[in-house]
C-alpha cells in the first residue's frame, strides 16, 4: 500500500485516497474478489486503474459504452499510462495494433465490451495472456434485477471458470441488496470484499422549483450559468427539440439528443459536448449512462422522473469532479397526474405495482417540506437526522402564512364560475384579466372578478395547487382538468376552518449566480485557465478534462503556483502532466499575477 500511495501521488496527482478506495485497492492487490458500490464521481475507476499499475500482467476492464472506453483511454494516456480499447467503433488496423501491443505486454489496461470479450476468439486469446485483474464496470447490468440489464453481462460469470486465478472486481453506483447479491452469484465471486460508500453527493445542491412558465424558467437559469456544461432531461423527444431550439435562439450552445435522431447527429452532439463545444444537451433518458464528462455543472429535469433511482442516476452526472454542482427539477402536480393516468390505463401486475410505488416515492421527494437530501438518502436506507444545508428547503425554508382569505377567494371563484374551468382560467378571473374568453362567459360581472389582482398569476397558481394537493379542490381529468369543490372545502369557505399555506416559492432558484463561480478561487484566473485548457485540448484532439479537470483549475486559481514544485501540489497534477502542461499553465498564472494580458 506504500507503493500504491506513491503511484497515487506521482501518476494521478492526488495526495490521499478518497472514501473506500484504499480498502478496495488493498484487497484487490492481495488477490481477493471485491464489489465496490460508490456513487457516480466517487472514484470507482481508480480502484482498478491503480492496481493495474502495480500488478504484473494486463488488467481487463469490461465496459458497456464505446464513448466511455475512449474517454478513459485518452485520460490514462495523458497521465503516461499505457491503455487501449477494442470495440465496434474501431477499424480493423486499429484493432490489430491493440492486439499486437496486448500480446507483447505493453498494455497495462484493456477496455472491452461484454459482447466482444465473450467471443470464442477473444476468450481463447485471454488464456494466452497474464491477466492480473478483471474489472466489471456498471456491474448492476449483470443482475436480472438491474435496471439496465444486458444479456451479455449475465454471461460474464464464464470468465471465472476460464481465468480462475485472476481476481474479479465489480463496480457500480446503484445496486440495492438484492442486486448486489445477484452480482456476487452471477460473477461467481469468492468471499468478496464488499464496500458500500455513502449515497451522499455533498457537492450537489438539490433544487425543486414550481413549474409556471417552464421554457422561460429554463432559459433564465441556463443563461445565468454563463456557458457551464449542463444536461436537461425532458419526458419526450418533441420537448427536447423544442427546448434546444429555444435555447439556441437565446444564444445558448445547445443541442437535442434522443433515440430517434440519426446516429451521426447523436455522435456529433456527444463529441461536441465532451469537448466543451456544446454547453447544454437537451435529452431524453437515452443520454447519459457511462459518459465520462466530469465537469457537468448542472442537471435539470424539465419533467419529473419515474423513480428515485432514475433521478439519482441522472442527477449523479453532475459534479463528478467533486466541484459544486446543481440538480434542478421543475415540478407541477399535473405532470405527476399524467403519469398516474398512464399507470391506471395498464392492466394490474407486479411490475406496475412496483412502478407505482417507486413513482409515489418520487412525488414525495418533489413535494417534500423537509431537507431533500434526507428524503433521498432515507430512500436508500441511509438514515440521517441533520439537514444538509445545501438544498432549496434548507437554504430558503418554505414560509407559512394564514392563507384562509386567499383560499376563500380561489374556492369562491371556482364555485361562481360553475366549477367547469381549469387552473389558468380561474387565475385570469381572479386577477381581472380582460380576455375574450372571460368576456364571452360574462365572468367579468362576477363578485370574484379581479379580487386577486394585487397578487401575481404565479402566486394564485401556487395557492390553487396547494388546495388541490390538500384535497379541497378536485381536478376532473375527463373534463380537461376542470376543478370542482370537494366536500371539505365548504368549512373553509364559511370561515369555520383556518388554513395555513406555504408562500409560493417563485425564486427558489437564484438565477443571478453561476454554479461554476462558487468557491474561494480567483474567478478571473479560473476563466483564463479554462481558455488555455481548451486550446491545449484542441491541439491534442482530446476532451478538455483530459488535460485537467475543473477541480485542478480551481486549485490552481487558489494556490497560485509559480514554480514546478508548487505546481505538483495542485490536485490532479502528476509527474507526466507537469512535464506536458506545467510550463504553459505556470506561464499563464505568472502572466496573470504580474498583470500582463
Amino acid at each position: 500500500m506504500q507503493q500504491a500511495l506513491e503511484v497515487l501521488q506521482r501518476v494521478f496527482g492526488y495526495r490521499q485516497f478518497r472514501d473506500g478506495q484504499e480498502g478496495v485497492i488493498e484487497q484487490v492487490l492481495a488477490g481477493r474478489d471485491a464489489v465496490a458500490l460508490m456513487p457516480t464521481g466517487g472514484g470507482k475507476s481508480l480502484c482498478y486503474q491503480l492496481p493495474a499499475m502495480l500488478l504484473p500482467g494486463v488488467t481487463i476492464v469490461v465496459s458497456p459504452l464505446v464513448s466511455l472506453m475512449d474517454d478513459q483511454v485518452s485520460a490514462l494516456k495523458a497521465m503516461g499510462i499505457s491503455a487501449g480499447a477494442i470495440h465496434s467503433g474501431m477499424q480493423g488496423p486499429e484493432v490489430m495494433e491493440v492486439l499486437r501491443a496486448l500480446q507483447d505486454g505493453s498494455i497495462k489496461l484493456l477496455y472491452v465490451a461484454p459482447e466482444r470479450i465473450l467471443t470464442p476468439a477473444f476468450l481463447e486469446r485471454l488464456q494466452t495472456l497474464q491477466v492480473a485483474l478483471i474489472a466489471v464496470d456498471e456491474a448492476h447490468c449483470i443482475s436480472q434485477w438491474g435496471h439496465d440489464f444486458r444479456p451479455e453481462y449475465g454471461r460474464l460469470g464464464e470468465l471465472r471458470q476460464l481465468l480462475p486465478n485472476a481476481p474479479l472486481l465489480a463496480l457500480t453506483a446503484t445496486a440495492d441488496h438484492v442486486t448486489r447479491d445477484d452480482i456476487v452469484q452471477r460473477l461467481a465471486l469468492r468471499d468478496p470484499f464488499i464496500f458500500q460508500s455513502s449515497f451522499d453527493r455533498p457537492n450537489i445542491r438539490y433544487l425543486v422549483q414550481e413549474k409556471f412558465k417552464p421554457q422561460k424558467q429554463v432559459i433564465d437559469y441556463v443563461k445565468a450559468q454563463r456557458g457551464a456544461s449542463g444536461i436537461i432531461y425532458c419526458g419526450s423527444r418533441k420537448k427536447t427539440e423544442e427546448l434546444s431550439l429555444k435555447l439556441q435562439i437565446e444564444g445558448v450552445k445547445a443541442r437535442p439528443y434522443h433515440a430517434g435522431l440519426p446516429h451521426e447527429e447523436k455522435r456529433e452532439t456527444l463529441h461536441g459536448f465532451l469537448r466543451d463545444d456544446i454547453d447544454v444537451v437537451v435529452a431524453t433518458i437515452a443520454f447519459g449512462m457511462g459518459i465520462n464528462k466530469p465537469n457537468v455543472r448542472f442537471v435539470l429535469h424539465y419533467d419529473i422522473p419515474r423513480s428515485i433511482e432514475a433521478y439519482y442516476q441522472e442527477t449523479g452526472r453532475a459534479g463528478r469532479d467533486g466541484v459544486a454542482s446543481e440538480a434542478v427539477m421543475f415540478y407541477e402536480p399535473n405532470d405527476a397526474g399524467w403519469i398516474w393516468r398512464l399507470f391506471d390505463e395498464q392492466p394490474d401486475s407486479e411490475r406496475i405495482r412496483v412502478e407505482r410505488q417507486k413513482f409515489h416515492a418520487m412525488t414525495s421527494f418533489a413535494e417534500a417540506q423537509t431537507c431533500r437530501r434526507l428524503v433521498l438518502l432515507n430512500y436508500f436506507g441511509e438514515y440521517r437526522e441533520q439537514p444538509c444545508g445545501n438544498c432549496d428547503l434548507c437554504i430558503d425554508p418554505p414560509k407559512q402564512y394564514d392563507g384562509t382569505v386567499d383560499a376563500q377567494k380561489a374556492l369562491s371563484c371556482v364555485y361562481r364560475t360553475g366549477q367547469q374551468f381549469g387552473v389558468n382560467y380561474i387565475v385570469e378571473v381572479l386577477r381581472g384579466a380582460q380576455t375574450q374568453k372571460v368576456k364571452q362567459h360574462g365572468h367579468s360581472q362576477l363578485s370574484t372578478y379581479g379580487i386577486g389582482k394585487e397578487e401575481s398569476a404565479e402566486h394564485w397558481v401556487s395557492v390553487i395547487r396547494q388546495l388541490i394537493h390538500r384535497g379541497l379542490l378536485i381536478q376532473d381529468i375527463r373534463r380537461h382538468s376542470a376543478m370542482h369543490l370537494a366536500q371539505n372545502a365548504r368549512p373553509v369557505l364559511r370561515g369555520e376552518v383556518a388554513l395555513t399555506l406555504a408562500k409560493p416559492r417563485l425564486d427558489a432558484i437564484k438565477t443571478g449566480a453561476a454554479v461554476a463561480e462558487r468557491g474561494n478561487h480567483d474567478k478571473v484566473l479560473f476563466g483564463r485557465l479554462r481558455k488555455l485548457r481548451k486550446r491545449i485540448a484542441e491541439q491534442a484532439e482530446v476532451p478538455p478534462f483530459v488535460v485537467f479537470g475543473d477541480s485542478s483549475l480551481q486549485d490552481m486559481a487558489t494556490r497560485l503556483p509559480t514554480t514546478e514544485a508548487e505546481f505538483l501540489l495542485v490536485s490532479g497534477v502528476g509527474q507526466v502532466k507537469l512535464e506536458r502542461y506545467g510550463k504553459a499553465f505556470l506561464e499563464e498564472i505568472t502572466s496573470y499575477l504580474t498583470g500582463n494580458l
